[in-house]
């Protein structure tokens, strides 16, 4: 299988060179394009999620041998987190070369954080798969490069922020409700409404529940810096 002339200059982007296209074209492939003859990245996703995640605890033990796993975590979840995963996607245009179906393309699907996030694991699944551990490792530390030396100690993701915002303030923890689903059910957009106990709310839609609720609790803290 040849590579489209898109997808060579992704190469180009990437800094890897595939051995075997077919690895590329499947990592940048969205559910809402799968057929019997053609797979998604719904699979490459599950791995490179897992590879990423070794190779940054690996980095942050040799930047910093005397911190303490409760200073490594939210580093590390910081690093991971499909938010960061989301930038590096948007820095290298993975948007430009993903192949959507017409639902998803019509719904910006090339702009979603989630989807960016997605195919950003894929692709690095699909490197670990063409060259080898080694490969990903180089890629993802060049391709994230200071993100993993300038990480703040306190990192925290949007979610766990808005928390504490609440309980240092003495309410309920926030909650996170499903306003609406809409989409095939191969490619569904979920609505989240994140809400406090003083009835503050801030929605957002994502492909997946885990990144709206990440959007949404973002967008209410957001509102919440404007208010004081």
């Amino acid at each position: 299988m040849k590579l489209s002339s898109e997808l060579r200059a992704f190469e180009e982007r990437l800094g890897y060179k595939f051995q075997t296209p077919k690895l590329l074209n499947e990592a940048v492939t969205h559910a809402s394009m799968s057929t019997p003859n053609r797979d998604d990245n719904q699979r490459l996703e599950f791995l490179g999620d897992r590879v990423l995640g070794l190779v940054m605890a690996e980095a942050l033990l040799q930047l910093d041998t005397k911190a303490s796993e409760g200073q490594l975590a939210p580093r590390f979840n910081a690093l991971v987190r499909k938010e960061a995963c989301a930038d590096v996607a948007r820095e290298i245009d993975i948007g430009a070369v993903l192949r959507l179906g017409r639902s998803e393309m019509l719904s910006g699907g090339r702009r979603k954080q989630a989807l960016l996030g997605d195919a950003m694991e894929a692709v690095i699944a699909a490197v670990y798969i063409d060259g080898g551990f080694d490969a990903a490792r180089a890629l993802i530390l060049r391709l994230w490069g200071a993100r993993t030396t300038s990480v703040k100690d306190d990192a925290r993701d949007a979610k766990t922020s808005l928390q504490e915002w609440a309980q240092a303030r003495g309410l309920e923890p926030p909650e996170y409700v499903l306003t609406k689903r809409s989409g095939p059910d191969h490619a569904p957009v979920f609505t989240i409404a994140a809400r406090l106990s003083t009835g503050q709310t801030a929605h957002a839609t994502g492909s997946a529940k885990r990144a709206a609720e990440q959007d949404a609790a973002a967008m209410l803290l957001a509102q919440l810096e404007q208010e004081t």
